[in-house]
């Protein structure tokens, strides 16, 4: 299930301008944030985009764990995600979907 989530999370968001990297192992994935892809250039801390992220997919119905600050302590968003082991293909799509939602909607804001 875990290649599936990093497939279906590649398919998603492996071209999102925004989107750096998506990594991890097993269902424990991490997709990393960033302002400029082509440049690696993380988000301003001020806009504490990881917070958005978090309130908006809890809002779509979905738990996960954004957090700032990765790179030095100040700077850097990624969101993790660590789903239940019995989760099924459908709850796959759906996670990604609603991650996908989150992320885009908190970027445009």
């Amino acid at each position: 299930m875990g290649e599936k989530l990093q497939v279906a999370l590649v398919a998603e968001l492996g071209q999102h301008p925004n989107v750096d990297d998506i990594r991890g192992r097993g269902l424990f994935r991490g997709v990393e944030l960033v302002e400029d892809r082509a440049t690696k250039t993380p988000f301003d801390p001020a806009r504490r985009l990881h917070g958005r992220v978090k309130a908006l997919a809890f809002d779509a119905g979905l738990i996960c764990y954004p957090m700032g600050g990765t790179i030095d302590g100040h700077r850097g968003d990624h969101v993790l995600l660590a789903p239940p082991f019995i989760i099924e293909d459908a709850q796959i799509d759906e996670l990604v979907v609603r991650l996908s939602g989150a992320i885009r909607s908190a970027v445009a804001a």
